[in-house]
């Protein structure tokens, strides 16, 4: 066997083991509906989302962002939803004056209401940047969503839904989490604009 199929094999392996974790844990599916019930009912009160991660997660938030803003599945109405990880000059901004751990928790300071939600996005659940912004979250009383993995960090003690990836592997936490934000916003736009 050559090396680059053990490797395809063995990914695939390891994300198929993963899903079939997923699919027989009732607490983490029990978890997914309340993330959806929590995210429908902010935007019923008029609610936006707001999403960040680093790395390959903030590209997830970008990812989520979009699908909400534009769609799915189905043409509808947009959802507002915003990534906190775009704007070049915020980020440079408060990563100067107030340090990388305070970019996201500075945002969801000046943007953010109680009628809002933020979903953290971090493999391993000890990314400071989303630690702070769930702490300013939970300081203005807006509620929090994480999508993480491992055992899920300091966050999982945090967020008030926390979302494991039932893995140790970054690259299968991230394939998870694709799944995590797919299936959610399907779940939103289901509610929000039901089939006539």
């Amino acid at each position: 066997m050559t090396a680059a199929k053990a490797s395809l094999l063995a990914r695939l392996t390891a994300s198929i083991e993963a899903k079939q974790a997923l699919l027989s844990d009732q607490d983490r599916i029990a978890t997914f509906e309340a993330i959806a019930d929590t995210v429908v009912a902010a935007y019923r009160a008029g609610g936006r989302l707001y999403i960040a991660g680093n790395g390959g997660s903030a590209a997830d938030a970008q990812h989520l962002a979009a699908e909400f803003v534009s769609k799915l599945a189905r043409d509808r109405s947009p959802l507002p939803a915003e990534a906190l990880t775009v704007d070049s000059s915020i980020l440079t901004a408060i990563g100067n004056d107030y340090g990388f751990d305070k970019v996201f928790s500075r945002q969801v300071e000046g943007k953010m209401t109680t009628r809002d939600i933020f979903l953290g996005i971090t493999t391993s659940g000890n990314s400071k940047n989303i630690l702070e912004a769930v702490r300013s979250c939970k300081k203005l009383g807006i509620r929090t969503i994480v999508f993480s993995g491992h055992d899920g960090g300091l966050v999982a003690h945090e967020a008030d839904h926390c979302l494991l990836a039932p893995s140790n592997v970054t690259s299968t936490i991230q394939e998870l989490h694709i799944i995590f934000a797919h299936a959610l916003c399907e779940c939103v736009e289901n509610a929000m604009f039901p089939v006539q």
